[in-house]
């Protein structure tokens, strides 16, 4: 392996050159026909290692986070339907996402983002780092920023359509710079995002991928994104903030504790987000309502057109669950990819919730019951 190479990522195919007037070429400006898949989960669940095992498959073109990168919630950007030009839909992709730079500039960066790993021209400091260059590209290439320069002209150049035609136009872009006959979205915490990725996909095909509650609890608990989601929510209670509030105002954090109102700085003490005393069965509380409402939205799904994919079962029979998957989204498991997956699934973190004190186990146990209980039922009747 070359030397700082990311293991995952393949070379790409030369770009094709623009029309001499500058335009792009037909065959970088249409929309993808390939069969597009969405991994959807809680966010902790073993999804991030799944999308480095889908890169390894040179027919599938795994697109890593894109939906987290563009903002907690991407559901509230341009609704599927709505008219974007070229220009429009690659602000929209690129517009720094505040809350990971903020986190980056204060020392607490979550291990999913992996631009500023390998910083190139873009920072948190001074630009912002484009949304698409957060998690999407640097997954693809080892040179986000050129692949960013090629795809800016051409994006832009596009024209007027429903967004969600835009997106499948930029898979198909993708797809065909770096290969792929099928397309796999997978963002961490998209669950919650089945009905908006529905109507903008209807095709779609979906893969639940989940793990055991306690265990994805206890890793949210200790994830700097999922705590703030908390601390956020505790702030905006305590400021009396409604949910239909886009974010809080000054005026909101001057009635904030400082130990609240400080995480919304430009640049914060880590203390205040990892040191703060949040019980964990909140983060089960969290889980059972991620699985349950998502759950419920995955019941609209086709039969045909959705499957789950636990954690668990994906480590204890690699083989089977990785050719159960490529066969459901369309393509072959081969002999060379299977070996190079198992690889790279890491067993350690399993039953990590075990090791909690008793009393905390215990507690965290009643918290992720309705999930659990959720899952079961929805697992029974699959």
């Amino acid at each position: 392996m070359t030397a700082g190479r990311h293991p995952y990522r393949r070379t790409a195919r030369p770009a094709v050159p623009p029309s001499r007037d500058g335009r792009p070429t037909p065959e970088v400006d249409h929309i993808s026909t390939r069969p597009l898949t969405f991994v959807v989960g809680t966010g902790r669940s073993g999804s991030t290692a799944l999308s480095h095992v889908l890169n390894l498959h040179p027919g599938i073109l795994s697109v890593n986070e894109l939906f987290t990168s563009l903002g907690a919630e991407p559901h509230r950007h341009p609704l599927p339907g709505r008219v974007l030009t070229g220009a429009d839909f690659w602000q929209l992709v690129t517009r720094p996402n505040e809350e990971f730079d903020r986190m980056i500039r204060s020392g607490i960066p979550a291990p999913e983002l992996l631009y500023h790993r390998r910083p190139g021209r873009f920072s948190a400091e001074t630009t912002g780092i484009p949304a698409l260059c957060t998690m999407v590209l640097p997954h693809l290439t080892d040179d986000p920023d050129a692949l960013f320069d090629e795809l800016a002209p051409r994006v832009s150049a596009w024209p007027g359509r429903p967004v969600a035609r835009h997106y499948e136009a930029l898979f198909g872009l993708l797809a065909d710079r770096f290969g792929g006959g099928v397309v796999v979205e997978r963002s961490g915490g998209s669950l919650s995002w089945v009905p908006w990725i529905r109507e903008a996909f209807p095709e779609a095909r979906f893969v639940h991928m989940f793990r055991d509650g306690p265990d994805c609890a206890l890793s949210m608990s200790r994830h700097p994104g999922f705590r703030m989601i908390l601390r956020t929510m505790d702030a905006r209670s305590a400021s009396g903030a409604g949910p239909l509030v886009p974010r809080l105002t000054d005026q909101h954090l001057k009635t904030l504790p400082p130990d609240l109102a400080g995480l919304f700085a430009e640049r914060f003490d880590p203390a205040l987000l990892m040191a703060a005393p949040v019980p964990v069965a909140r983060f089960g509380e969290m889980w059972s309502r991620l699985i349950s409402r998502g759950l419920t939205a995955l019941s609209r799904v086709p039969e045909g057109s959705r499957t789950a994919l636990s954690y668990e079962g994906l480590l204890d029979a690699p083989r089977s669950e990785l050719t159960r998957l490529a066969e459901f989204v369309g393509v072959e498991a081969t002999e060379e990819w299977l070996t190079a997956a198992e690889a790279t699934l890491d067993h350690s973190r399993r039953g990590s919730a075990l090791r909690l004190p008793p009393d905390e186990l215990s507690a965290l146990r009643k918290s992720c019951a309705p999930g659990t209980e959720a899952l079961r039922a929805a697992l029974a009747g699959a």
